[in-house]
């Protein structure tokens, strides 16, 4: 739970707050936009709710947050915390939830469960939940659990083991998940059923892939948000964020132009929905934008230092060889730096 005696500089006053444990994963903001901000290395309260919905919003994401850094001191609001526990998971359409319960290892990822009468899918992991584990017990199960990329893994190998389900992960990415059973390679797509897409889009990691399910639902990964840079419909996160090749996400981004899908559903960032041929502009608009970028391989010691936690993540989660990947990222960063004066 959040701590009053961590509360983060720059929370306005009032029922709510985030402390110092926050990682920025932006998760509050995506869920209560009127009411999160960042400052600094980290979100805060920036408007305290004032409305029914906003009042939602805000203990949806006191809710989700990945390590507990959104609170509320006032003890009266239980009852509404409890309320907003048993609407998670939340039906987005057509049996596809967002799970909610998010997990600080995979940076407070979103991830989502398609109920489905040929097996049960769930997009990346959330935190290992006995909720969650129940709720899917309730539905039928999991047969499948697709990993759009290394970073988002979380606890999918518990679950996997919970109810002998299916993993599915890139070749170029399995270093995160060695036991997978189920690992494809290249760009071509692969069709594990009729109704499911597995749309390789290397560029943000090696083996950084997508799910299209029923030409409706893009569960997309960590390449894309919305609204939240700009007023596009859809954005690609900076280059910032972007950890093995602009240019090779570009070219995902392109490929992407052949689907339909209705709605975007990302690891990080907010949903978007939009009819088919709506999403189409937006993901042209998206894909000029990226190709028009200035600066698609940030020269920044904050871009350094990012490659250093991933590093010492990457590590610590068994990765050696993506560690040493962004070990060197970040020395050649520092080179260049150095050389520049």
């Amino acid at each position: 739970m959040a701590d009053p005696k961590k509360i983060a500089p720059g929370n306005i006053d009032g029922d709510f707050f985030v402390d110092t444990t926050c990682i920025s994963c932006g998760n509050c903001r995506d869920l209560a936009p009127e009411n999160f901000a960042k400052l600094g290395g980290y979100y805060v309260i920036s408007k305290q709710p004032q409305t029914k919905l906003e009042l939602k919003q805000v203990i949806d994401a006191l809710i989700c947050c990945p390590l507990g850094s959104v609170g509320t001191t006032n003890p009266e609001l239980k009852h509404e915390i409890a309320q907003s526990i048993s609407r998670f998971p939340e039906l987005i359409e057509k049996d596809v939830y967002y799970l909610g319960f998010n997990s600080a290892q995979s940076f407070g990822g979103k991830s989502y469960f398609i109920k489905h009468p040929d097996g049960n899918w769930m997009v990346d992991s959330p935190k290992y939940s006995p909720r969650l584990v129940k709720f899917i017990e309730e539905h039928g199960g999991l047969q499948n659990i697709f990993l759009t990329h290394r970073d988002d893994v979380a606890e999918a190998r518990e679950y996997a083991q919970k109810f002998r389900a299916k993993r599915f992960i890139h070749q170029a990415d399995l270093e995160a998940q060695k036991d997978a059973e189920i690992v494809f390679s290249g760009i071509e797509v692969f069709n594990p059923h009729l109704q499911f897409k597995i749309i390789p889009t290397p560029g943000h990691t090696m083996g950084h892939s997508m799910l299209l399910y029923d030409e409706k639902f893009l569960f997309s990964g960590d390449v894309f948000t919305s609204c939240t840079y700009t007023c596009d419909a859809i954005e690609a996160w900076p280059p910032f964020y972007c950890w093995q090749s602009w240019d090779e996400q570009t070219k995902s981004i392109a490929r992407l132009l052949s689907f339909n899908f209705e709605y975007m559903l990302p690891s990080h960032g907010k949903r978007l929905y939009r009819t088919q041929n709506e999403m189409k502009e937006a993901l042209k608009q998206c894909l000029s934008n990226c190709q028009n970028e200035k600066d698609p391989d940030p020269v920044t010691l904050a871009r350094a230092i990012a490659f250093d936690e991933i590093a010492l993540w990457a590590k610590q989660s068994g990765q050696n060889d993506y560690a040493k990947f962004a070990l060197k990222k970040a020395e050649s960063i520092r080179q260049k730096l150095n050389s520049e004066g």
